[in-house]
């Protein structure tokens, strides 16, 4: 469920927060400029991410003022540092929070993070800091980071396609081929920041720079940052964790900005073994699993006859009927494949009923779709799965006709006494699959 949505009141406005979880110690999170508190639920890897946090910590999280829900700012005079650092105060405060540990993000959220961890010793028993810098632009005497020049096309092209899917490919590619994500986070940027306030702060963070107070950070201090990220932040890591005292240093796996994107178990057991001392039994990255294709029959010539705009209102109303059949039928969306979905199940005979149901609500809107599914092992990766047994289910589509769920015998034999009724389709050759398999149609 989503957390109720308060405000705390500063000095210079109010800001919206929330709280999450009831662990033994209070754990502020400091985001970027990407912020806002009632849209981040809404995405499954997000939520997912801060309910891993509030598992072992009771967790703050807010929108600085500018950004999300929280009070507006003017363009011509967006908050300093140090004023948006007053946010977390009011947080705390509103909250009852009198000391707690503090995760700082990227552009903004890290360095806010460390100038209250200096400032307020007495209120911040630890400081996590995620692909933060002490300053975002190269120097004479910092050689991390992006060049003047750099920072400059960044800024533009981060202006031009902030808010579009087209920003996805640059910050997160490990799902920049997610169509419903894309949507998503285009949307998460409209309503956490504008234009015209990003290019403000942008401005400002060229200019910002907290060198001089790493030496007044006497707090425990973890610095984790992703090997491959295109910023250069592992550079940023290393000064931060030299000049910070008694500093860990993590490196990461992976390349996407986005905190909650990509790999984010080693990073969530980093935080959770410095915070707490111990680190969370690793779950197991193979399961059982019933995997379920759906693809729209013809989608290629539709999306001709149609027209571009007609067809993304389709994809968008076949989205919208297919997700209640999820939440009823206890499935979790994996991904949209374009003209599809990817989903798994706990039980193969809720997967099948659930595969009828999509079958039956799309026809409304005048399209059809063919299902396949297999019951086998499946390999976790993050928010994905992959495996022989995802191979398999897609292959087992390939086999349906319009309107029809296709089952590997595999699931046909696990849901005997359930009242499904099958037609026998024989064995096929399933491609890139070893063996033959028989397939089953479900009738009615």
């Amino acid at each position: 469920m989503q957390p109720e949505t308060r405000y705390a009141r500063s000095k210079d406005g109010h800001v919206a927060y929330q709280v999450v979880g009831d662990g033994p110690f209070d754990l502020v999170f400091v985001s970027g400029w990407t912020s806002n508190v009632d849209v981040m639920w809404e995405e499954p890897s997000l939520a997912h991410f801060l309910h891993r946090l509030a598992s072992f910590s009771r967790l703050l999280c807010f929108d600085k003022r500018g950004t999300g829900v929280s009070d507006p700012v003017p363009l011509a005079a967006p908050p300093t540092l140090e004023q948006w650092m007053d946010d977390i105060r009011a947080v705390m405060d509103a909250a009852g929070s009198e000391r707690a540990a503090l995760f700082g993000h990227g552009i903004g959220g890290g360095q806010m993070s460390m100038l209250f961890a200096a400032t307020y010793p007495e209120r911040s028993s630890a400081l996590v800091l995620l692909d933060a810098f002490a300053r975002l632009v190269r120097d004479v005497d910092y050689p991390y980071g992006l060049t003047l020049e750099q920072f400059k096309k960044l800024a533009t092209l981060g202006e031009e396609t902030w808010g579009t899917v087209e920003h996805v490919d640059q910050i997160a590619p490990s799902v920049a081929r997610d169509e419903r994500f894309r949507r998503w986070y285009a949307r998460y940027e409209r309503l956490s920041i504008s234009p015209g306030l990003l290019a403000a702060t942008l401005a400002t963070s060229l200019e910002t720079d907290v060198r001089g107070v790493l030496a007044a950070i006497r707090v425990p201090t973890l610095v984790m940052h992703r090997a491959s990220s295109r910023f250069d932040v592992a550079g940023h890591g290393r000064y931060l964790a030299e000049h910070i005292s008694g500093a860990r240093r993590v490196e990461l796996p992976g390349e996407d900005y986005p905190f909650h994107t990509g790999e984010t178990e080693p990073m969530l057991g980093e935080i959770e073994e410095f915070l707490t001392g111990v680190r969370p039994l690793p779950e197991s990255d193979r399961v059982l699993a019933t995997v379920l294709f759906t693809d729209i029959v013809t989608s290629t010539e539709r999306s001709a006859q149609v027209g571009d705009r007609r067809w993304k209102d389709l994809l968008d109303q076949h989205d919208t009927l297919i997700r209640p059949e999820l939440e009823r039928h206890r499935g979790r969306l994996v991904k949209n494949t374009g003209d599809g979905i990817l989903a798994t199940f706990d039980g193969p005979a809720r997967a099948i009923r659930c595969a009828q149901a999509i079958a039956t609500s799309v026809k409304s809107l005048g399209i059809e779709v063919r299902a396949g599914l297999h019951t086998g092992e499946v390999e976790l990766r993050g928010e994905d799965v992959t495996g022989m047994g995802v191979n398999i289910a897609a292959r087992v589509m390939d086999a349906a006709g319009p309107g029809e769920v296709v089952v590997s015998s595999t699931v046909k034999d696990l849901v005997a006494g359930s009242g499904l009724r099958f037609a026998d389709r024989g064995t096929h050759d399933l491609r890139g699959v070893p063996g033959e398999w028989r397939l089953f149609a479900v009738e009615g």
